[in-house]
């Protein structure tokens, strides 16, 4: 007898451990999820060694495909300050780190990059998000991958505001909004940030890839 139960969803990992993104991105991802199973990504974490966003959002990717053997989406993000020549860019997420690698938070990332901004008569930035797609081919190697990069322009204010979002937010004034990041709403964040922009722009490639053929 023919199955008449409801489809079932093609399988996505999601390559991050970050609590924070795997939230975010799920609000973000929504309605293009549909026929997409998303999961979380239970892997060893890659050496994330590019120079660039996009380098760093394959690098996770493709990692979590060939771990997972499944397709796997992925993204690397920061904040770049024009006065600092694009830093803390890609070490945004340890820019505060010791040379003896011992741990730092967002708070020491974000008041470094205000100490090293005193002064400075541009305080422009923008975040930046690589997002990435990485399918495998069954055979231990990746047989399509895919990256694109999105910016948020704004600015570093002087000193934090609101305690919404995670990371840099509360010292990010976006140039489409009046306040900083974490004091936007969710889903106002949602719907303009660099991590959406980006992935609007992967999605339908995923779609195309692994639901049409």
């Amino acid at each position: 007898m023919a199955d008449h139960g409801e489809a079932r969803s093609t399988r996505l990992v999601l390559a991050t451990h970050n609590a924070h993104k795997v939230h975010e991105l799920r609000r973000i991802l929504g309605p293009a999820l549909d026929g997409l199973e998303l999961e979380a990504y239970d892997g060893p974490e890659p050496v994330e060694d590019g120079d660039t966003f996009e380098a760093n959002a394959l690098i996770k990717a493709r990692a979590a495909a060939l771990h997972s053997g499944v397709a796997a989406i992925a993204d690397d993000s920061g904040i770049g300050a024009t006065s600092l020549d694009g830093a803390p860019g890609i070490r945004s997420a340890r820019y505060a780190q010791a040379a003896d690698d011992s741990p730092r938070d967002d708070g020491d990332n974000l008041r470094l990059l205000l100490k090293n901004l005193e002064g400075a008569s541009d305080r422009s930035a923008s975040f930046s998000c690589a997002a990435a797609l990485a399918v495998p081919d069954g055979a231990g190697g990746i047989a399509f991958e895919h990256v694109v990069l999105a910016q948020w322009p704004g600015m570093v204010a002087l000193e934090p505001a609101g305690v919404g979002g995670f990371g840099y937010d509360p010292i990010f004034l976006p140039d489409d909004a009046d306040v900083s990041a974490a004091e936007l709403s969710a889903e106002r964040k949602d719907a303009i940030s660099h991590r959406r922009q980006a992935f609007d722009a992967l999605m339908p490639v995923v779609r195309k890839r692994l639901l049409d053929g």
